[in-house]
């Protein structure tokens, strides 16, 4: 079953374009996570210094954070060009052959959902990031023969949402490892208001403050927020985003003061009704809502476990007593819960 929620952090199909319009063309124009951009400068300004290839890096967090951003705006600074693809993408070495061949000195290769690269591509990589070669076959059969070819120093530079999938091996081959939090509402309010500028929006700072406190902590939904306030602006407030525009606009989209939207509020009512409050499995609480267990695990759940809604246990999924009080129902005394059918042998 496939969702497209407003609040959802993936990418959907009609935002590709508008996306690449509103991201920044500078490191320093890259709004929050200071701390990492901090140290990315300095590793950019030391490789640039010492005439080398930025170190193999490896960004991780939730979707919707500024991974791809990040990649792309490393090439730039670096003055190199970046070479895109995905770990699903990829069925074999050949399929990367032609790219690692066709690498300039210091060119960067970045690969988005890196842990699901399949272990042929990952054993294939392995030499080309560590000593900068490749083994090409040149048949199959009891007869073939391999070949092994010098490339150019290049940069790895891979993105993954599931941090844990990723094999020893592979993350022991990246320099760099950096981690890419929720953003705070601050930080997300100079973000609407920049991209309220690109879009030439009139907005208010108590609309982007109540678009940015809703935002789930992520620029993505952050700016399509505003995109759709925006229209309802146009239809219905000439324009203007005022803080009871784009309230009155966010309530008629579903997202609360939480910035839960429907499938937020379906996947902790669903704990708290049909599993007595928890523990469940999410293979279970899937059935339930009919929806696909990786979607719930990758998509909804880090927003509920930031937020202190759902608390993620040995046993499966705890709706905490903060998602009781915020959704209007009575806290019981043991806030576990009642046991629900089978979720005492259903791991997470």
């Amino acid at each position: 079953m496939s969702r497209a929620e407003i609040t959802t952090p993936e990418v959907l199909t009609e935002e590709s374009v508008v996306e690449l319009k509103l991201r920044p063309q500078r490191l320093a124009e890259f709004i929050g996570q200071a701390k990492l951009k901090d140290g990315l400068d300095i590793a950019i300004q030391a490789a640039l210094g010492r005439r080398e290839p930025l170190d193999h890096t490896l960004f991780h967090g939730p979707p919707g954070l500024g991974k791809t951003t990040l990649a792309e705006l490393i090439a730039r600074e670096l003055g190199v060009n970046i070479h895109t693809t995905s770990g699903p993408a990829l069925e074999k070495p050949a399929d990367l052959v032609g790219t690692l061949t066709n690498l300039r000195p210091g060119d960067i290769l970045f690969i988005d959902e890196i842990h699901r690269l399949r272990p042929i591509i990952e054993e294939f990589l392995y030499p080309a990031m560590e000593d900068f070669k490749i083994d090409i076959r040149l048949s199959d059969g009891p007869h073939a023969q391999t070949v092994t070819m010098t490339i150019e120093r290049f940069t790895l530079i891979g993105a993954t949402t599931r941090f844990g999938l990723l094999t020893a091996p592979m993350r022991a081959r990246f320099g760099l490892t950096m981690r890419l939090d929720f953003y705070p509402t601050a930080d997300l309010e100079e973000i609407v208001r920049r991209t309220a500028a690109v879009l030439k929006v009139d907005l208010h700072d108590g609309g982007a403050h109540e678009l940015a406190r809703r935002s789930r902590g992520t620029p993505r939904i952050a700016n399509r927020l505003l995109r759709r306030v925006r229209d309802y602006a146009q239809v219905r407030a000439n324009g203007v985003i005022s803080p009871s525009v784009a309230s009155d606009a966010l309530a008629m989209l579903d997202v609360d003061d939480f910035g839960l939207d429907d499938m937020d509020a379906r996947i902790v009512k669903t704990i708290i009704e049909k599993f007595d409050g928890g523990p469940v499995g999410v293979q279970s609480l899937a059935a339930a809502l009919g929806e696909d267990p990786g979607t719930i695990e990758e998509v909804y759940e880090p927003f509920l476990v930031q937020n202190g809604l759902l608390h993620r246990t040995a046993r499966g999924r705890v709706a905490s007593p903060q998602a009781y009080r915020h959704f209007g129902y009575s806290v019981p005394a043991n806030t576990q819960g009642a046991q629900a059918p089978g979720a005492q042998t259903e791991l997470l």
